[in-house]
């Protein structure tokens, strides 16, 4: 489970809620109309406690006249659908400037995030990311579309409200002022207490739902090992604490709750009594008393609702702050000021030289060190060694994910560091052994490579990859969606998608990570097939995983410990008898 989030800075709270208003300020219409829809809820609550004021004094005293009663009943129905016309247009304004600034954030912080380098992922959780985008950015809605109106709308209240009561009582006024932080700082304290309690009690049920789904993901191995009983403890014993959490959050909310109550009717009891007391005496009215106890009510439920607000403020401010993290963070890897044109025509030449290279979190450990290597336009060059012996660095350095930390890499005689990024990728096709299906159509799978692809490019490239069979048999086509990860289609398939998407970009660079070694036989032979027209006049550098693609290539390299220690064609290197013979004999088996 991801750890939980720190508690916020306050003194950062503004600054990072700073990023919000900066969003919600682009839409001033809208913001006008729910500041306009605001104060007139506002001004129509404290104006129905004057209304029940004239009803009461004018409709039940004596000698009343009744033909007058029907007006003031008229107007508190009149107040009543102001009140309710503004408070829609408010709900309406304050949901949409919400919904508006979440979409806008999360737009932004989603398009910087595609700026920035694969070795920033590497450093960042992409869950903690995702979690950003989901959860940080839900609760700032929640700031803008619901506690910011609340607050307004209930300090307007509050203060209007106070204001009303003295002119309608002031003694009575004093007394509610001071009986308010007597109720109130309790109130505030046990609401604490129980918003703590509350967080726990989530924290627990996350931890049964981590439990449930790991040993139910698991379930063979766990039947298989015999854990049956010691996994049925664990989530006992989650489960346990999960409920001696929430016994505690209910305790504590029972307590609060008896003690607003009794504290509440204690205090209108009191207050009551003293005014029954001033209208026997005649020295106010029970019109007075009845819009003072209406008034001191929206005055208590608008301070005890405002005590609420700086808590979502800290959590907004919070989830704000780590929003402006993802936006403030720049690209390490990005054009130079003034890059230099790559030549034309593209011809596909590929040189390192001296080249040394550390990933920023394995920082001790040479990936590449002193590496040199050219490869001529439309030469076929197979890259083996073991595992950790750099040939997959190559491609990173190739595509500009990474910069060396000496030496230069080139394309086309020009330092991809001198270039714009996307020039250089634009010359490079690559087919990763892990290939990448998105949850999207075929066509669009396929359209990856080229985005202005027309359909007749996209069954040809299909017809080259020899995917256009499975492809045609889809039940609707290129329009069929593929599912999460691909998983309507098989591996061989899946690599077939691949390599005719890497045809559409026709670029004369090619990086190729072969992953035919997991296939079937007959999978094999059709992913081979494909890939031998996708190599065709192309420079390729091949990260080798078949014997076929080995014997094929123009020059063998033999990497280990970031250095080429042999060099050669497959006959040549077996002869040696050194590290690329026994990674023949061990890994290449059918060469016997």
């Amino acid at each position: 489970m991801a750890d939980p989030a720190p508690a916020p800075d306050r003194s950062k709270m503004l600054p990072a809620l700073r990023l919000v208003w900066r969003f919600t300020f682009r839409y001033k219409p809208q913001l006008a109309g729910a500041l306009v829809s605001l104060v007139t809820a506002a001004l129509a609550t404290l104006w129905i406690p004057r209304t029940f004021k004239q009803v009461v004094d004018n409709g039940f005293a004596a000698g009343a006249d009744l033909s007058r009663i029907g007006t003031y009943f008229e107007g508190l129905l009149g107040v009543v659908v102001v009140l309710a016309i503004a408070t829609a247009g408010r709900f309406y304004f304050v949901s949409w400037l919400g919904e508006r600034t979440v979409a806008d954030l999360r737009m932004a912080v989603h398009r910087n995030l595609l700026t920035l380098s694969p070795g920033w992922f590497e450093e960042n959780r992409p869950s903690e990311i995702a979690s950003r985008l989901t959860a940080d950015t839900a609760i700032v809605e929640g700031i803008v579309s619901t506690t910011v109106s609340i607050a307004l709308r209930n300090l307007l209240v509050g203060i209007g409200g106070v204001l009303y009561l003295f002119a309608l009582a002031p003694k009575l006024a004093i007394y509610l002022i001071v009986g308010i932080p007597v109720i109130v700082l309790p109130i505030m304290w046990l609401g604490g207490r129980v918003r703590k309690l509350s967080r726990s009690s989530q924290d627990r049920i996350a931890d049964i739902g981590s439990i449930a789904s790991e040993t139910l993901g698991a379930m063979k191995i766990v039947q298989a090992f015999g854990q049956q009983h010691r996994e049925g403890d664990r989530f006992d014993a989650a489960v346990d604490r999960g409920f001696e959490t929430a016994k505690k959050r209910f305790a504590t909310r029972a307590i609060m709750t008896a003690f607003v109550i009794g504290m509440l009717f204690a205090a209108i009891t009191l207050i009551m009594w003293d005014a029954v007391s001033d209208v026997a005496a005649g020295r106010t009215t029970g019109g007075a008393i009845t819009a003072f106890v209406i008034t001191a009510a929206l005055v208590t439920g608008s301070f005890g609702a405002l005590t609420e607000v700086y808590g979502d403020l800290l959590r907004a401010s919070g989830a704000a702050g780590r929003l402006a993290e993802l936006l403030a963070e720049r690209p390490v890897i990005a054009a130079p000021p003034q890059p230099i044109a790559l030549p034309e025509p593209a011809r596909g030449a590929l040189s390192f030289r001296d080249v040394t290279f550390h990933y920023p979190t394995r920082p001790d450990v040479a990936a590449l060190a002193d590496f040199t290597l050219d490869v001529t336009p439309g030469e076929t060059v197979a890259v083996v060694g073991p595992s950790g012996a750099g040939k997959s660095t190559l491609f990173q350095l190739i595509q500009r994910f990474y910069d060396p930390a000496s030496g230069v890499v080139a394309v086309d005689g020009v330092d991809v560091r001198d270039a714009d990024p996307e020039a250089v990728r634009e010359r490079i096709a690559m087919v990763p052994q892990e290939t990448v299906i998105f949850a999207a159509s075929a066509r669009d799978n396929l359209r990856y490579g080229r985005w202005d692809a027309s359909d007749d490019q996209l069954w040809a490239a299909a017809d080259a990859a020899n995917a256009t069979s499975f492809l045609r048999a889809l039940p609707d086509g290129l329009d069929t969606f593929l599912g999460e990860g691909g998983a309507r289609l098989s591996g061989g398939q899946r690599q077939r998608v691949a390599i005719a998407r890497a045809l559409l970009r026709d670029a004369p660079l090619l990086l190729l990570d072969e992953a035919t070694s997991a296939l079937d036989a007959e999978s094999e032979r059709l992913v081979q097939d494909a890939l031998d027209r996708l190599m065709a006049d192309r420079t390729t550098l091949v990260i080798a995983h078949r014997l076929a693609t080995v014997r094929a290539a123009s020059r063998i390299i033999v990497m280990d410990h970031g250095r080429i220690v042999e060099t050669g064609r497959h006959g040549e290197l077996i002869g040696q008898g050194g590290l690329y013979a026994r990674l023949a004999n061990l890994q290449f088996h059918e060469a016997g």
